[in-house]
This record gives C-alpha cells, sequence and structure tokens, in this order.
C-alpha cells in the first residue's frame, strides 16, 4: 500500500517469530512486512494459527520478534530492554482487549486514570481531568462513579477505550474488542471506533469477524504467518448499520 512515508507510526520488516516446542520449531510469524500511517483504522484479520494473535504481542510490545524490525514512532522496539517496553507500552499504545480488564472494584473514572498513574509528570488534578474527558468523548460521562458490575457490556467496553485514549497514544490497539458482545453492542462499539479515527486516532484491529473488518479502512490478511492480501477498502458506515437494524434493545 503506498503512502507518503513520512508518517508512519508503525513500520515491521521481515518480522519472524520462532516458538520452540520440544525439539520442535513452529514457525508462527515467515516474514511479515507492512507499515501503518497516522490516521488509518486497519483491520488484522486471520483465522486460527494465522499468527495474528503473535502479531499483535509483538505489536504491543508483549514479545519480541525472532528477526526483523519493528519501529514503533521511530522507535527500534527490537533493541529495548523490559523496563524500555514497558514504558513504551504505557506511553505510546493504547490496549482494548475482548474481556475488558477492568478492575471490578474500581470505577470507571479511575480504571481510566489508571495507565496515568505511572507518569509521573502528571498530577492528580490533571490525571483526574484527562479521565473525565476520556469518559465524555465514549459518551459514559453519567457513569463515571458506576463500578464495573453496574455496567453492560458494551459500557464496560466504553471504560476500556477511555483507558485506551487517556494516554494520548501513537496508536491504539485492539484485540477482539467486540467478541463478547451482541451485534447491536458490537455495531455501536465500531461506530465509536470511526468516530475516533475521524477525530485522527490511528487505530489497528484484530479480529476474524469479516462483518467487523468491513467498518475499517484497510484490511490486511494473515494466513499461515504470511501477509496474504493488504488492501484499502471503503468503510461501511456502523452507525448506518445499527440505524438498518431492526428495532431492538441496545447497551448503551
Amino acid at each position: 500500500m503506498m503512502m507518503e512515508m513520512d508518517n508512519a507510526i508503525l513500520k515491521i520488516k521481515s518480522l519472524r517469530r520462532v516458538f520452540k516446542v520440544g525439539d520442535l520449531e513452529v514457525n508462527a510469524l515467515k516474514g511479515v512486512s507492512f507499515e501503518i500511517h497516522k490516521g488509518e483504522f486497519v483491520s488484522i484479520m486471520g483465522s486460527s494459527g494465522s499468527g495474528k494473535s503473535t502479531l499483535l504481542n509483538i505489536l504491543g510490545c508483549l514479545d519480541r520478534p525472532t528477526s526483523g524490525e519493528y519501529l514503533l514512532d521511530n522507535t527500534p522496539v527490537s533493541q529495548l530492554n523490559k523496563n524500555q517496553l514497558a514504558d513504551i507500552r504505557n506511553r505510546k499504545i493504547g490496549f482494548v482487549f475482548q474481556s475488558y480488564n477492568l478492575l471490578p472494584r474500581t470505577t470507571a473514572i479511575e480504571n481510566v486514570e489508571l495507565p496515568l498513574l505511572y507518569n509521573p509528570s502528571v498530577p492528580a488534578r490533571e490525571r483526574r481531568e484527562r479521565a473525565e474527558h476520556a469518559l465524555e468523548m465514549v459518551g459514559l460521562a453519567e457513569r463515571m462513579l458506576h463500578l464495573p458490575n453496574q455496567l453492560s457490556g458494551g459500557q464496560q467496553q466504553r471504560v476500556a477505550i477511555a483507558r485506551a485514549i487517556v494516554n494520548d497514544p501513537v496508536i491504539i490497539l485492539a484485540d477482539e474488542a467486540t467478541g463478547n458482545l451482541d451485534t447491536r453492542t458490537s455495531f455501536e462499539i465500531m461506530s465509536l471506533f470511526q468516530k475516533l479515527n475521524e477525530e485522527g486516532k490511528t487505530i489497528t484491529f484484530v479480529t476474524h469477524e469479516s462483518d467487523i473488518a468491513s467498518f475499517t479502512k484497510r484490511v490486511i490478511m494473515l494466513r499461515d504467518g504470511h501477509v496474504m492480501s493488504d488492501n484499502a477498502v471503503s468503510p461501511k458506515s456502523a452507525k448506518q448499520a445499527i440505524e438498518e437494524m431492526p428495532d431492538d434493545t441496545d447497551e448503551w
């Protein structure tokens, strides 16, 4: 995919990941290369065993490649030690998981504040203000003091998205972020991601569902550790898809 070179937020080149299982070597990634640029909304698709989970772990600085290059915001990630990797994860990446990963005895706003607790340059008052703003951006201004068990699944995922954007990361990595939600709520979450992307957020969304990928602007297809295709697409409007659904209860 040809784009300007100077706004690449993420670059990987000839990425390989080999796992040793006893005497066997499992090649999970076999020379994967692509770039993601500022403002893109990219989905990474593939069936089980395609390598997408391994790739996401490397992109999220949770694992290191066996070989190849990975630049995140012009930082050569593969050369960093564990502490540096933890720092870059907190400052430059916003994670959204399938299972929300919220602290159960902690209010929505306290969950959103968590990434800022590791940033000593952010004082308590600013931390609270930034968390409030993030919750407002995801439509949960009225739910700030609720505990996770007082929120629906869709609302919990919104809290997780607010937590992902509170540090103003260079990229949001979402891993099957609609996997635990019904169709209508999934589309509502995708509508929120589309809104954040329109506001300039760069998003990479791992999914195995083609209807979810159809709301993104570019689809990278993995198979057996290789990139099989990488195509720009015309995204469907999630908001319009919700309007066209039969009338039903939703989780907003």
